[in-house]
């Protein structure tokens, strides 16, 4: 079968667009401001100097060729914010990737998608029931989103390929896949007609802070986002609180009260998320685009907290750019906006370091896109 595909920036344009996103600083929202202000790509990297104050430096041209020629050794693309081809649902957040390389058919990216996700260390059944959810979503032509992680992720990607196709987003570089048992899965995916798509540039190891910015990049590109065993702080919770903000529809299946992978997604399920036992489920509450405004906003219910955010995970004493956010907020909420004026930090790292306190529990989010510290950690 031949699928037509939209073009995406000329390779002139596409260099200067990889500098201007790889340039320390620039994060998602500057890149769209830049290029809005001065029209392109070349014209905003002559300009940024005196944009940034000096601080903004571009790398080489010479560095941006030798990522696209690897990246197109390895079969890989990319494709650009503001391009055709770029996902048009990813287009909505507010902070879409300005680049993503992309191992496999683009034209995945463009039919209705659902996310499903869940525990790492899942159960038989709990794989069982991913795999068999994803099958049948796959099936009835909707192509199934997940982050390859091992678990839930992988159960996922695997039941979608038997019907139809599937996108996984990674952590790292294209080049770095984890965990290193699904190097065959992230192979195969793209082989059989699905996608693979990465943020962060060849060679970039998936760090911890990597996985939110991998998880809103995975809520953003579907119209719903289903949950199976996701423990209480769980990165999938972050993952279903992104897509909220996104105006994507939540869906959980439910567990077992005694499980404690299942607390997260069964406390979704009462705050509001639309209980799911299979296909049916799903089909009869996913929207045909994003919601304007989200159908509830998740709060962990009061005393389903554990008492610490990430069993058996050391607390760290703050360093570098996190120490920086650390210091601006305090118990009483304050405007995630309010801290991207005060600090000198771009927005990308700021809401990464957010994430990632809130993953660790020493931070809450709150409504009005207010944030406060938890008191923990």
């Amino acid at each position: 079968m031949t699928t037509t595909v939209a073009a995406t920036a000329p390779p002139a344009d596409a260099a200067a667009r990889l500098r201007l996103a790889r340039t320390d600083g620039v994060g998602p929202q500057t890149f769209r401001r830049l290029l809005e202000r001065f029209g392109s790509a070349a014209a905003a990297l002559e300009e940024m100097p005196r944009y940034g104050q000096g601080r903004l430096r571009a790398p080489p041209e010479a560095e941006a060729w030798r990522e696209m020629e690897a990246v197109a050794a390895l079969g890989g693309r990319f494709i650009f914010l503001g391009t055709p081809g770029y996902p048009p649902l990813l287009d909505t957040l507010t902070d879409p990737p300005p680049v993503l390389a992309l191992l496999g058919d683009p034209a995945v990216l463009g039919p209705r998608a659902v996310a499903v996700v869940g525990a790492r260390n899942a159960s038989a059944a709990g794989r069982r029931i991913a795999g068999d959810l994803a099958e049948a979503l796959a099936g009835h032509g909707l192509v199934v989103v997940s982050g390859m992680a091992r678990g839930i992720d992988a159960a996922a990607h695997l039941g979608a390929m038997r019907t139809g196709r599937t996108v996984a987003v990674v952590a790292g570089g294209l080049d770095q896949p984890y965990p290193p048992e699904n190097t065959a899965l992230q192979a195969r995916i793209a082989a059989e007609g699905g996608a693979v798509l990465a943020e962060a540039p060849l060679g970039t190891a998936p760090i911890a802070r990597h996985f939110p910015r991998r998880n809103r990049i995975v809520a953003g590109l579907v119209l719903g986002v289903v949950l199976v065993e996701a423990a209480v702080r769980s990165g999938s919770l972050i993952t279903a609180r992104l897509g909220l903000e996104a105006g994507r529809e939540i869906f959980a299946v439910p567990g077992s009260p005694l499980d404690a992978r299942c607390r997260g997604s069964n406390d979704l399920i009462r705050q509001g998320a639309h209980l799911t036992e299979g296909l049916e489920d799903v089909l009869a509450h996913l929207p045909q685009a994003p919601e304007a405004e989200p159908s509830f906003r998740y709060r962990p219910s009061p005393g389903r907290m554990p008492a610490t955010a990430n069993p058996g995970a050391a607390a760290h004493p703050p360093t570098g750019d996190e120490a920086q956010v650390i210091d601006l907020l305090g118990a009483s909420p304050i405007s995630v906006d309010d801290v991207l004026r005060r600090c000198h930090l771009s927005t990308p790292v700021v809401q990464a370091i957010l994430l990632d306190l809130e993953l660790t529990g020493r931070v809450e989010m709150l409504p009005g896109n207010r944030v406060a510290l938890t008191g923990k950690g």
